[in-house]
């Protein structure tokens, strides 16, 4: 079923979508080669936690971290570790964030990591263009499978490939709330977009085959060719007939300068 929102609970989500955007700014101070995915997720963790919420995804499902982070060829799902990053990787931190009032912010940036090759740049700046190409499809009277349609042409037109298995959803007091938001489709298709609807749309994309795997762990999910993979996400709400977009990239912005895509 399908949630449409109250003005005040799409406020209330956009403060735990501000509470996320603010970490990722917080995390991308500290994105550099030497540093421990599991650095990036203390730092998460304690900044959520400073802010009076909660990390979303800690024990959601049994996952065991604060954020979602996934290096150059995982697609989603990678858990922090000691690996430290190096010079070239990507890294793809999805945060969640959970208020007092339990609503949930979420949402995803992908990192370069020092300098990277134009091939993976160019991946990323496609991937990211694509997500707000998506959001411009989020109009009353549209349908999902407009924003999926619209992600899938813009990415394939430009030679890089779509992941099928993962999607975007609903987001409230649940993370995952219907309804699912596919990053490739037909137009015209699937639920109705009206007014008062919130969903994180965050497309997936690789630079090789759209295939992935699951390691052992249940978690760590990969390009099966191992070549890299980008992701970016907004949570967003339908309002006035038009897509509001309650996360942010600002922060991430002003950490990165000139080294912000």
């Amino acid at each position: 079923m399908i949630y449409l929102k109250t003005n005040e609970e799409i406020e209330l989500l956009r403060e735990a979508n501000l509470v996320v955007a603010r970490t990722l700014g917080e995390v991308a101070k500290w994105v550099a080669p030497g540093v421990t995915t599991r650095k990036l997720d203390q730092i998460a963790e304690e900044y959520i936690r400073s802010q009076g919420c909660t990390p979303g995804f800690k024990g959601l499902y049994g996952f065991p971290a604060s954020l979602c982070i996934s290096v150059n060829e995982v697609v989603v799902h990678g858990i922090p570790s000691g690996y430290a990053l190096r010079e070239g990787d990507i890294v793809s931190c999805d945060c969640g964030a959970v208020t007092p009032a339990g609503f949930n912010g979420d949402s995803t940036y992908t990192f370069c990591v020092g300098e990277v090759t134009d091939e993976v740049r160019n991946l990323l700046v496609t991937t990211k263009e694509s997500l707000y190409v998506g959001i411009e499809k989020a109009l009353v009277g549209n349908r999902i499978g407009d924003i999926s349609n619209a992600i899938q042409q813009y990415c394939e037109k430009r030679g890089y490939s779509v992941v099928r298995e993962m999607c975007g959803h609903g987001v409230g007091k649940k993370l995952h709330e219907d309804p699912e938001v596919p990053n490739y489709g037909r137009r015209g298709t699937g639920p109705l977009i009206k007014n008062g609807m919130c969903i994180a749309i965050e497309p997936m994309i690789n630079l090789g085959s759209r295939n992935i795997v699951t390691e052992r762990d249940g978690w760590t999910t990969r390009t099966r060719d191992r070549k890299p993979s980008a992701h970016f996400e907004h949570s967003i709400a339908i309002h006035d007939g038009k897509p509001d977009i309650l996360s942010s990239f600002q922060y991430v912005k002003e950490a990165l300068g000139e080294r912000f895509i």
